[in-house]
C-alpha cells in the first residue's frame, strides 16, 4: 500500500487499525443538511435532534422543497438553533431554485465544490470538505482545520504542539494522493489508542 511505504509511521498505525471501510455517497443534500445539523455537537445529542428532525418529516428526509415549508419554529422545536435553522432554509432554498446544482458537484474539482458550498450561510470549509471525503468520495482531502486530525498528528508525530496548517501539509506531502484515507487512519486512532509511538 502506497501509504505504508510513503510514510512508516503512518504504516504502523495502518496496520494497527485494520482494514478502511470509510463509506462514502449517500444523497448530497441530505449529507449536507447533516452536516450542519452535527457541526460543534456532541454525536449523541446531534443524533437525537437529527431522529426529531425525521420524525416531524414522517420518518423519511424531506426534499428542499419540503423542508422550506417547515415552519423554523418545528425545526428549532427539535432542538435545532436560530443559527442552524436559518443555515438549513439557506440551503434548501439555494438547492430548490437551482442556484447550486448539487449534481454537478461530483463534475467539479475539489476547490471548486469547496468554493460552491461555502457560498450557503452555515457552511465553511471544513463542512465542505467533510461532504468531499464522505459523500464524493474524494481520495484527497487533507482538513487541516480538523481539530481531531490535528490531535491526531500530534500524537502521532510526537510533536510538542498542535500541528498549524503549514506543518500538517508538509507532514502529509508523502500521503499523496491518499490524504482522505491517511486522514481517516490518524481519526481511528484517537479511538483505539492512548499512545503511538
Amino acid at each position: 500500500m502506497h501509504l505504508t511505504r510513503a510514510d512508516p509511521r503512518l504504516g504502523r498505525i495502518i496496520r494497527s487499525v485494520g482494514d478502511y471501510t470509510i463509506e462514502s455517497g449517500g444523497e448530497p443534500f441530505q449529507s449536507l443538511v447533516e452536516a450542519i445539523m452535527y457541526q460543534q455537537l456532541a454525536g449523541s445529542a446531534a443524533d437525537a435532534i437529527h431522529g426529531r428532525f425525521l420524525k416531524i418529516h414522517k420518518g423519511s428526509f424531506p426534499t428542499p422543497a419540503r423542508l422550506l415549508k417547515t415552519p423554523a419554529e418545528k425545526l428549532r422545536a427539535v432542538g435545532l438553533s436560530g443559527r442552524k435553522t436559518e443555515y438549513i432554509h439557506d440551503l434548501a432554498a439555494r438547492v430548490h431554485s437551482g442556484s447550486i446544482d448539487l449534481a454537478a458537484l461530483a463534475r467539479m474539482g475539489d476547490e471548486q465544490v469547496v468554493e460552491k458550498l461555502t457560498e450557503v450561510k452555515g457552511i465553511g470549509r471544513w463542512t465542505a470538505e467533510m461532504f468531499l471525503i464522505f459523500c464524493l468520495g474524494r481520495p484527497d482531502v487533507l482538513p487541516v482545520g480538523d481539530l481531531g486530525l490535528r490531535r491526531a498528528m500530534q500524537k502521532a508525530y510526537l510533536l510538542r504542539s498542535l500541528p498549524e496548517p503549514d506543518k500538517m501539509e508538509k507532514i502529509a506531502t508523502p500521503w499523496r494522493p491518499y490524504r482522505s484515507v491517511a486522514t481517516w487512519y490518524l481519526w481511528k486512532s484517537l479511538d483505539r489508542f492512548k499512545t503511538i509511538g
